[in-house]
């Protein structure tokens, strides 16, 4: 792994205290050119890894905060008319950005979700009937709240299978609570002080790397066969879509790669499949009422599958 990367993560787990293997799934998924849902109750600090992420990156960052009156033209942008010069003009909205927090996603209805989704997919915004670009570098997180249900729009199936990875927030431990406590107290948490560790353009050498990691053809088909395992267990109503691997296979990459190695193992894959499915599928009702919870059908669901040697 480059020194500047190992620097990266040190500065990053140094600034968000208790949430590492976290912070590193969100680093291999901008790597691997994905985007992330977050959940996590409200005060778990999902702001603040994202703004840090952005700092460290050297790259811009806007935040949205999605309510039930937002408009698709208050994130993509709209036309006016320039009196002055007597001319249209388009003023671009904040979605024109390298990482971009979509606060509350579910919040707002489908219509102005949508607008969001799809640049994610194109990653170009158009804005009566011109089309525009977007950065390069384009990472969007957008955040859910698990437990307040009232007043939301949950995002559809098909609009989720965008997101490369689903992170679930938990709260530190007792001694990390209470260091961002002791942190914050003492004033000498300043979110100000985060200086970049990288640039864009070292950014996307970096990636361009990434994409010679090397997955070896007994990997892939270890990789279909926990994606196409989905769809042949009764646990599982609604299996993972063909994208579901091409997002584990390149997390893989990106994983691999912060391990400092230029080939995948199935070890990589298993370490991403969860954050990359557990979105993506949805639980036969039985295996509801029964409790099982997604997490635990997925981990059964990639145990069951032979390892390759």
């Amino acid at each position: 792994m480059k020194t500047e990367l190992t620097a990266f993560l040190e500065k990053y787990e140094e600034r968000i205290i208790g949430q590492s293997l976290n912070l590193r799934l969100l680093l291999s998924s901008i790597l691997a050119g994905g985007h992330v849902l977050l959940e996590g109750v409200p005060g778990t600090g999902k702001t603040q890894m994202v703004r840090t992420l952005a700092g460290l990156l050297g790259g811009s960052f806007n935040r949205i905060q999605f309510t039930p009156d937002l408009l698709p033209s208050d994130i993509t942008g709209s036309m006016f008319y320039n009196m002055k010069e007597s001319s249209f003009q388009t003023l671009k909205g904040p979605i024109f950005t390298n990482i971009l927090l979509a606060d509350e996603i579910n919040r707002t209805p489908a219509k102005t979700q949508a607008a969001l989704l799809e640049a994610m997919e194109e990653k170009q915004v158009t804005i009566q009937g011109e089309t525009y670009p977007l950065p390069e570098v384009f990472f969007v997180v957008a955040t859910q709240n698990p437990i307040e249900f009232e007043g939301t729009y949950p995002l559809p199936e098909a609009q989720q299978d965008r997101f490369l990875f689903k992170l679930n927030i938990d709260f530190p431990t007792f001694e990390e609570e209470k260091t961002v406590l002791r942190e914050v107290i003492e004033n000498s948490f300043d979110e100000k002080l985060v200086a970049s560790i990288l640039d864009i353009d070292a950014f996307l050498r970096i990636r361009k790397e990434i994409e010679k990691v090397t997955v070896s053809e007994n990997v892939l088909d270890y990789t279909m066969q926990i994606v196409r395992k989905t769809r042949d267990t009764e646990s599982i109503r609604y299996g993972a879509s063909t994208r579901a691997g091409i997002s584990i296979g390149k997390a893989a990459q990106s994983w691999a790669y912060l391990a400092g190695r230029d080939y995948v193992t199935p070890d990589d894959i298993k370490m991403v499949a969860k954050p990359a499915l557990r979105h993506r599928i949805q639980l036969s009702p039985h295996v509801e009422l029964e409790g099982a919870t997604v997490d635990q059908i997925i981990e059964e669901l990639v145990g069951s599958v032979p390892v390759p040697r």
